[in-house]
């Protein structure tokens, strides 16, 4: 132990304020910037039925898809919460890291590793479970290879990422004091640098992409973008169809690194359906959806730095270890960070939601067409065997999008509005 890794109660006090501030700022700024209304406050108010536009054999079948795979995936969260409470409460993580030997630095990745392997090793039989539905239900495209081949990249890039972060937490706090100050401006690059950087070096990891094929469709596609005011250089197909039939379209990066990602599987849709998704996704480049996004994601990450120097002399004497810095503490580490992502999950969830329901005002805004918009989501829901009425606790954990009768009715609001007829 050095004089570097001890956390004097003034220093504690300063990270906390450092903390309290960082975390107003972050509450302050991210209810400023969400799209709390996506459509005027005079808009008429039409209710979500899912009744309405989905038949009897429909909703059945939503219902039959979520009681299928709720069971798996209420497992594997509270899996996850129960590995990562143990981690950060008691002295599991520190006893089993104990055995690791090599110096400092080897022992805090092969503590990532074993950790996350023995995470995942017990979460593997309920993805099975997941992946077994998803074939049931004619979602899954997949083998077995296929689909072991993708859990294992992804949970090598998240070993890859959660290392370096590690790493470069113990070795700030045995150097310095206030290890919190660079902890909290290096997380807050590494946000931006991973979000940067993760559709060149990562995406490319799980599907092979290629320009959209020249023809109506992205001739249409290109001249809608320059209408919106949005550069693209272009648009990018993805293989999706090699592990799904489920359909989908994205805009990730931003900068020299923006794209717009269309599933080769929506391309089965109408032109002017594909047009309507597009839309959408040119609503978020151009409202920096990505940009803002990664922006908070920094902010919240200088903040939990600050907080994990706060807090984390109270969780060493539960978990039996002297400092941050030490190898053992890794466990601790880990539990912390997994803790905090689920417990903020259900905030990001409600910005998510709103953003993505601006995306879809300004795609009505640029399309004008909200019989197709209502179609089109129509398609999706279906295809994609979404959660028509979703419960409450369904909702809060794992809604990052209205339901498709809310973005049904934000349509009909739309419509109503701007004195189009009502689809």
């Amino acid at each position: 132990m050095t004089e570097h890794t001890l956390a004097p109660a003034g220093l504690r006090r300063q990270a906390g304020i450092a903390a309290a501030v960082l975390g107003a700022a972050f509450v302050v700024i991210a209810a400023l910037t969400t799209p709390w209304q996506p459509l005027p406050a005079r808009a008429p108010q039409v209710t979500p039925d899912p009744a309405r536009d989905f038949t009897a054999e429909q909703l059945a079948r939503s219902q039959a898809f979520d009681a299928a795979t709720s069971v798996p995936s209420y497992l594997s969260f509270g899996l996850t919460i129960l590995f990562a409470g143990l981690l950060a409460a008691t002295p599991m993580g520190a006893k089993l890291l104990g055995r690791l030997r090599g110096p400092w630095w080897v022992r805090v990745i092969l503590g990532v590793v074993v950790l996350t392997a023995l995470v995942e090793l017990l979460r593997w039989p309920l993805g099975m479970w997941f992946e077994v539905r998803l074939r049931d239900f004619g979602l899954s495209t997949q083998d077995w290879a296929g689909w072991s081949g993708d859990r294992l990249k992804s949970i090598g890039v998240r070993i890859v990422l959660l290392a370096i972060m590690v790493v470069a937490l113990a070795g700030l706090a045995r150097r310095f004091r206030r290890w919190w100050i660079p902890a909290a401006g290096g997380a807050a690059v590494l946000t931006i640098v991973a979000s940067f950087v993760y559709p060149v070096v990562f995406e490319p990891l799980f599907n092979d992409f290629r320009p959209m094929a020249a023809g109506q469709l992205r001739t249409d596609l290109l001249a809608m973008a320059e209408r919106d005011g949005v550069p693209v250089e272009d648009v990018l197909v993805a293989d999706a169809s090699r592990r799904t039939t489920a359909l989908n379209a994205y805009v990730s990066g931003f900068g020299a690194t923006r794209r717009i990602v269309v599933y080769d599987t929506l391309l089965k849709a109408p032109a002017p359906e594909v047009e309507l998704v597009v839309a959408h996704e040119l609503g978020h480049a151009k409202n920096g959806d990505v940009l803002n996004g990664t922006l908070l994601g920094a902010l919240g990450a200088a903040f939990g730095a600050a907080a994990l120097f706060a807090i984390f002399p109270w969780v060493r004497r539960r978990v039996r270890v002297g400092t941050i810095a030490e190898p053992v503490a890794v466990g601790a580490v880990m539990g912390l960070m997994s803790l905090a992502t689920v417990l903020s999950g259900p905030a990001q969830n409600v910005i998510s939601r709103h953003v993505e329901a601006r995306a879809d005002a300004h795609s009505l805004d640029l399309t004008r067409d909200p019989a197709t918009f209502v179609a089109m989501q129509k398609r999706l829901a279906s295809t994609n065997i979404s959660d028509l009425s979703p419960d409450l606790a369904e909702y809060i954990l794992y809604a990052s999008h209205p339901t498709a009768p809310q973005r049904i009715a934000m349509a009909r609001s739309w419509a109503l509005l701007n004195g189009v007829p009502e689809p």
